[in-house]
């Protein structure tokens, strides 16, 4: 694997300096071959459990951080306790790439923790995510989540933007920023671990929320179906939506014709502006088709909009989970680095709400995309979250668990933890001249939360 830039490692280096020359008691300046540990992230807050992932560096001849192999260990404290946090997680498995998931907590405590390798704390990069003041990582402080009241009755995984074919991650536009690469290519080492822990994790559905693939040729459309196929039946096991890289294209033989564009996505999966209605028992799950023929922008065909109009009208208070590939809200469009342009056009987005209002079954709308993970306001009162989902593909390499009970949801994002999902995430971290953590991991409430709903009628 390998990165066109060195902004990254610049960064790197001067925290790695800056460490080791403060040459504190236990630092990496102590030991006789320096260490540092950094970009300590919780990543996941249940309501009995915690994931903290980070990578131990080095410095190589030329005073720039190499990956270093280290142990991992956690120790964790009640907030509230006197006494200091004492080890519940140790492997002795020696890897730069560090992933820790502590079970066992009491749910809606504060915890305090430090995280370690070879004895050196692990603290969060130069981020404003994680490093700002009152963040989990820079106090050293969380709180795990409530679970919502009665039984658990579904498991969700939602995931989106696995690009397969894509060869150089974290490029905006042509050819800028400096992207990475990977030998085996990243996609689909990425999406073989999302299933892995999405199946480890007893989801019984995952819902793909579109850009499967990266140029909708006939062979990343049967590639990536291959892989799915792998989880389960599409249609039954597992759910998608297109992306605007999944569009028909112009010029690509053998594959059916579409509005003069060859649909070879089509031909693997579903016809375009097509929506899906699936029912996991009482539940109600609606696929949205949002690409457009030749834009990154989303739009829906009046054809689509009506179908769904009717679908909800005729059943508005069924619990209903709607999925598409493009952000729906005002402030989605304004807070992306694409701008209004690059999520769902308006009036399309006013009249998908407008329909929500009337259908108050409808409860949340997952999105990708942008590949980050976030919550949006809607533009119209109604009572529906929208959400975002980090990509499968890069930093920070996850999906969202959603799980559902009778009182109510709770959401929590994983990174995926194969040992080359690990290490590319890591890599991948510095994206866009190090700022990806500050854009794409989105706030711990973002990734973690739980919300009141009455379920009881599934």
């Amino acid at each position: 694997m390998g990165c066109c830039g060195a902004s990254r490692r610049t960064v790197l280096a001067a925290a790695a300096g800056a460490m080791l020359a403060a040459a504190v008691p236990g630092s990496a300046a102590a030991q006789s071959e320096p260490l540092i540990a950094l970009d300590l992230e919780i990543v996941t807050v249940t309501e009995r459990g915690v994931v903290l992932t980070w990578t131990t560096f080095g410095l190589d001849p030329a005073g720039l951080p190499v990956p270093v192999p280290a142990d991992t260990e956690v120790r964790l404290a009640p907030a509230d306790s006197p006494r200091e946090p004492v080890a519940v997680y140790h492997d002795d498995a020696r890897t730069p790439y560090h992933y820790a998931e502590i079970d066992g907590l009491e749910p809606g405590r504060a915890y305090r923790f430090l995280a370690l390798s070879n004895g050196i704390r692990a603290l969060p990069g130069p981020t404003l995510t994680t490093a700002a003041p009152g963040s989990p990582e820079a106090c050293g402080e969380f709180t795990t989540l409530t679970t919502p009241p009665g039984r658990l009755l579904h498991t969700i995984a939602l995931a989106n933007d696995v690009h397969y074919g894509e060869t150089v991650s974290g490029i905006v536009i042509a050819g800028f920023p400096p992207g990475y690469r990977s030998d085996p290519p990243y996609p689909q080492f990425m999406l073989d671990a999302l299933l892995d822990d999405a199946r480890a994790r007893d989801a019984s559905l995952l819902l793909v929320a579109g850009d499967l693939t990266n140029e909708a040729t006939a062979d990343e459309s049967r590639s990536v179906r291959a892989h799915l196929d792998t989880w389960g039946a599409l249609g039954t096991d597992y759910l998608v939506a297109r992306g605007n890289h999944d569009r028909p294209h112009p010029g690509y033989p053998n594959c059916a014709p579409t509005d003069g564009r060859a649909d070879c996505w089509g031909d693997s999966f579903l016809p375009r502006q097509h929506m899906t209605e699936h029912h996991l028992g009482d539940l109600r799950i609606l696929g949205l088709d949002t690409s457009a023929p030749d834009a990154s922008g989303g739009v829906m065909d009046r054809p689509q909009l009506d179908a769904l109009a009717d679908t909800l009208r005729a059943d508005p208070d069924r619990p209903t989970l709607v999925f598409g590939h493009h952000p729906v809200t005002t402030e989605a469009g304004f807070t992306n680095i694409g701008g209004p342009g690059f999520v769902l056009d308006r009036a399309t987005a006013i009249e998908l709400q407008t329909l929500y209002q009337r259908a108050p079954g409808v409860f949340l709308h997952h999105s990708g995309h942008t590949h980050r993970t976030r919550r949006t306001r809607p533009d119209l009162p109604c009572e529906v979250e929208f959400l975002e989902v980090g990509a499968v593909k890069e930093y920070p390499g996850g999906y969202c668990l959603l799980r559902i009970y009778d009182g109510g949801y709770r959401v929590n994002f994983y990174k995926t933890r194969t040992d080359q999902a690990r290490r590319w995430s890591s890599l991948t971290r510095g994206q866009y001249f190090g700022t990806a953590p500050d854009y794409l991991l989105g706030t711990i409430e973002d990734r973690n939360h739980v919300v009141a709903r009455d379920f009881s009628g599934l």
